[in-house]
């Protein structure tokens, strides 16, 4: 454990590969810095939190409820966007991670900040910050919010097989096929969350 966190530490200091990591995963085939937009998004964090889960560290994730809005059902990570009261983004991160799944973050359990991604359809930038949280015993999950909580193992996520693709239907009805994905199971990850999920894949990997 202490080795991996000791690793991705210095792999991080090193630089963060960025778009390079985000243009493998992207559903519009262009890296989220590209759209012209950004400059009139909102702001949003996520908790990316890495975790000791049975025999091994895995990634936090959570699937959403149905809702009326475009990220219904995806699976993400714990966050939100920026209120008035927070102190800045870091800070969005840890309460959004303790309103939706319980997780008290402090900044001394910090590792550090992954690059923003541009999300078009919701008009959002979002900033991840990655954290180390031992005790997943504390997670108490938001019903209203969050449908449920899927650790993704950190071995997985380094394999060879953990990346796939599928077909993405959207609200209007048209079908986006063979959108790059993490496949694990029955779950799906793409859009913004395997974008972050491939950069700490990159780190990892280094």
């Amino acid at each position: 454990m202490e080795e991996l966190l000791s690793k991705l530490r210095t792999s991080m200091n090193l630089g963060l590969p960025g778009e390079i990591a985000h243009a493998e995963m992207s559903p519009m085939k262009r890296p989220s810095g590209n759209f012209p937009e950004r400059t009139q998004a909102r702001l949003s964090a996520v908790a990316v939190v890495i975790a000791q889960v049975d025999d091994g560290l895995s990634v936090i994730l959570t699937q959403r409820n149905e809702y009326d809005g475009a990220h219904s059902g995806q699976i993400s990570f714990p966050g939100g966007k920026k209120e008035n009261d927070d102190d800045d983004l870091e800070h969005t991160a840890r309460r959004e991670c303790l309103e939706e799944i319980g997780l008290q973050l402090n900044r001394d359990t910090l590792i550090g900040g992954l690059t923003d991604v541009y999300i078009p359809v919701s008009r959002f930038i979002v900033q991840p910050y990655v954290y180390f949280h031992e005790n997943v015993m504390e997670i108490r999950r938001d019903e209203r919010e969050v449908r449920e909580v899927i650790p993704l193992p950190i071995d997985f996520l380094c394999s060879e097989h953990a990346k796939s693709t599928m077909d993405v239907r959207s609200k209007e009805g048209l079908i986006y096929r063979n959108v790059p994905c993490f496949r694990r199971n029955d779950k799906e990850i793409w859009g913004a969350t395997a974008l972050i999920l491939n950069e700490l894949r990159y780190l990892l990997l280094r």
